[in-house]
């Protein structure tokens, strides 16, 4: 069996600050039940412009451009003190704005669900024709814009529009005239999900230089349901964004696990490039439209920005050994069972401190741990305080019973083995994954050896259980080319064996 090894990971935030207002789900339920109040009106003047999302520090932490680390020496509030020579061109992936989104989105529209005004179009096609990694083949396979009357017609049957600087530029149909499953809004958020991955998984293979090709396998790990009245979440995500991304060699399939998805979705990865079922296994996952803007209630009342604006997605590369990339360490798993309970102590043993005893190693042993990475702004104002701290203190209570550490060192341990929350709140998208790319980093330029990617769900969200859940794996230092050593090892041996028997030979031969 080989070793499974992290290849590659890209990570991109779409701005969608018109999105906040009509398909996050505070705005939109507030909208049904109170059309005219006073917080809706003053959300437009709490959105941030793009620019200032981009040189949120968070943002660039999450592209690459800085490290979560960094954002210790950035005073805060971070929206006030912006990285002023910001890039949306991050290391490990990209800012994106909200028109290239709806051109991405039409791309993958395979059913001509979407209509997007034909000026509008053409622009945001422009914009497109300039990002290296479409091809000229796909862009021509956009079609032309709408007149706006004819958009504003099938607004008026119930399609569900899509604006731009508070313009409406296009619209989403219903796939299907009674299935309450296929409505224009379920669709658009479906189609957000494809087209928001698409441009995460074309990330990974531009920026890692990838063939496309070589990809075998895609697990998709969002929290969307995909398909009709007669199997509502049947999928298959994985598989159509697959196909737009150019994958030809793949198939794929999606895995549901609310927040912990996604590190349930690594360790799946890890596990089947191991046994040697596939030589190269992706991990995508979609933005989720319903959580843009869910604290923004919070965020107005405290006459803050609605820091919630952007569409959270990643794409990571699990492929065989190359004695270069981390090593994902699948003896060393952790998991929430059945049988774990539910407190917060009861939790963390199961996901950190199991799995390390059962490898001899301590929590000290860790160099990092990437848990439930939310940016604390975003969730302070909503009282839900630093969510990432909590995890660290909790980590770091455990080493203190355990005499790991000293209980003076708590505050040492956090800052050194935890790091400041960084992701936006998209549900999947902060539980442990947003950590994997800049920790494959520091693995390779030999700031740490080991990372734990802890992944944490709520269950209970679908009403068919009361439990969590979740799911850790460790991600070390490659040790190298195994079996280039084994093999030179191999012929030593048998060197060695040859003249041994050589020498006992001839001293059989004096012997008589």
């Amino acid at each position: 069996m080989t070793t499974p090894v992290v290849k590659g990971a890209a990570y991109v935030l779409v701005h969608t600050p018109d999105m906040v207002m009509h398909y996050g789900t505070t705005c939109s339920s507030e909208h049904d039940a109170n059309p005219n109040s006073e917080f809706l009106k003053k959300v437009p003047s709490h959105l941030r412009s793009y620019e200032e999302a981009v040189k949120y520090a968070p943002n660039q932490a999450y592209i690459g451009n800085i490290l979560p680390d960094d954002l210790n020496n950035i005073p805060r509030p971070w929206y006030k003190n912006l990285v002023e020579d910001g890039k949306e061109e991050g290391k490990m992936g990209e800012m994106v704005p909200q028109d290239e989104l709806y051109i991405v989105m039409k791309l993958c529209d395979a059913f001509d669900l979407i209509m997007l005004e034909k000026e509008f179009s053409d622009s945001a096609k422009a914009k497109l024709s300039k990002k290296p990694y479409f091809t000229e083949a796909e862009i021509a396979k956009i079609k032309e814009g709408f007149d706006a009357a004819d958009i504003e017609k099938k607004l008026s049957e119930g399609a569900e529009p899509l604006h731009f600087n508070g313009k409406v530029v296009g619209c989403v149909k219903a796939a299907h005239a009674t299935d309450k499953n296929l409505t224009a809004h379920i669709m658009a958020e479906n189609i957000v999900v494809k087209a928001s991955a698409v441009i995460a998984l074309k990330n990974l293979v531009y920026r890692n230089n990838i063939p496309a090709d070589s990809i075998e396998y895609v697990i998709e790990c969002s929290e969307e349901a995909c398909g009709d009245m007669n199997q509502r979440g049947g999928g298959n995500f994985a598989k159509a964004i697959a196909e737009v991304a150019g994958l030809v060699s793949a198939t794929g399939s999606d895995t549901r696990g609310f927040c912990a998805a996604p590190t349930h979705s690594l360790i799946n990865a890890a596990a089947l490039v191991k046994s040697g079922v596939y030589k190269s296994v992706a991990i995508v996952a979609g933005g989720a439209t319903a959580k843009l803007g869910m604290n923004g209630r919070d965020h107005v009342n405290k006459d803050l920005p609605i820091l919630e604006d952007c569409l959270g997605t990643f794409a990571i590369l699990v492929t065989e050994d190359d004695g270069v990339s981390p090593v994902l360490r699948t003896d060393i798993v952790g998991r929430h069972t059945v049988g774990t309970g539910s407190s917060p102590q009861a939790v963390m043993e199961s996901l950190i401190t199991k799995p390390l005893d059962k490898n001899g190693l301590k929590i000290t042993d860790i160099n990092k741990y990437s848990v439930e990475m939310q940016t604390p702004e975003i969730t302070e104002p909503a009282g839900a305080g630093d969510v990432p701290l909590a995890n660290y203190k909790m980590i770091a209570a455990l080493g203190a019973k355990r005499g790991d550490i000293d209980r003076a060192y708590m505050p040492t341990f956090i800052k050194e083995h935890g790091m400041p929350g960084f992701a936006p709140t998209q549900g999947h998208i902060p539980s442990g994954v947003p950590f994997v790319g800049a920790g494959r980093k520091m693995i390779m330029e030999g700031k740490i050896d080991r990372a734990m990617i802890v992944g944490k769900g709520s269950l209970f969200l679908g009403r068919m259980t009361n439990l969590f859940d979740g799911v850790s794996i460790v991600m070390e230092k490659n040790p190298g080319k195994v079996e280039e050593i084994g093999a030179v090892s191999k012929e030593e041996i048998k060197g060695m064996v040859a003249e041994t028997m050589k020498e006992f030979a001839a001293f059989l031969l004096n012997g008589k």
